[in-house]
């Protein structure tokens, strides 16, 4: 028999089987065959279910971002698709806003112009209406007589006729400074002033032509009051915007409320 080839030293767990190991002198008592393994092989059983446990939680987790990444992706390709596809013809741009404003401008103008028109033909017909009324009562007059140094006359009157008079008419300079100084005083009252609403805009014109036609004087309201078109109740609502702004005073010392033209 020849000789046997050289081995691997072994450690002394493989050198001896279990059973010589179970029964060494270092364990006595220890059961036989494999029994000394069972409580570390239960607790390897425990500790195997926690890493299973965990191995579900983290496979779990992953499906959830999974099905989270994928919706949102979903969710971001519509909008992008929808902000590349869809359009809108009718949104307002830039010079949508500036042509707004630019017939917004327009209208105040026509409007401003219409007032200042009907004005003009309001005070003509009035300054008509004063003449007509001075020529009737130049004619009354001229039809009296005289009888023994005493006038009579066939239409007798026991009050004397009170001569009203004519307002000076503005040259043409005049007019332009007044309607800039007007444009200037509207421009400082709220918006429905400023031609938004054409009547209330006539109003307050012809309030402040009252008041610049009466300098160093208050008036009361139903002195600027003309009927049909500017009754009390218009007049006075263009008087609260005037005293507002400060433009025109407010007195009632005397215990007549009288409105005093200051300017801006």
């Amino acid at each position: 028999m020849g000789p046997q080839p050289p081995r691997t030293p072994l450690r002394r767990i493989s050198t001896n089987s279990l059973f010589r190991l179970s029964r060494a002198e270092a364990y006595p008592d220890a059961p036989e065959d494999l029994g000394f393994m069972e409580p570390a092989i239960s607790e390897l059983s425990d500790e195997m279910d926690t890493l299973q446990a965990h191995i579900e939680g983290l496979r779990h987790l992953s499906e959830t971002l999974s099905t989270f990444n994928e919706a949102f992706a979903s969710y971001l390709y519509v909008m992008e698709m929808n902000g590349l596809t869809t359009d809108w013809p009718q949104m307002p741009t830039e010079a949508s806003f500036e042509q707004e404003h630019k017939r917004e401008a327009t209208r105040a103008i026509a409007a401003r112009e219409a007032a200042r028109a009907k004005a003009a033909a309001a005070a003509a017909a009035e300054e008509s209406r004063r003449a007509e009324k001075s020529a009737a009562d130049a004619t009354l007059l001229e039809g009296q007589t005289t009888i023994g140094g005493h006038t009579s006359s066939s239409l007798t009157s026991s009050k004397p006729v009170k001569k009203k008079v004519a307002k000076p008419k503005l040259s043409a300079k005049e007019k332009k400074e007044r309607s800039m100084e007007i444009e200037k005083v509207v421009n400082c009252l709220p918006l429905e002033f400023r031609g938004s609403d054409p009547n209330l805009r006539r109003h307050i014109d012809l309030v402040i032509e009252g008041l610049l036609d009466a300098p160093g004087r208050g008036l009361k309201i139903t002195d600027l009051v003309k009927p049909p078109d500017l009754n009390q109740a218009r007049v006075n609502k263009c008087l609260i915007a005037l005293v507002n702004r400060k433009i025109v005073s407010k007195e009632n010392s005397t215990g007549t409320v009288l409105y005093h033209w200051q300017g801006i």
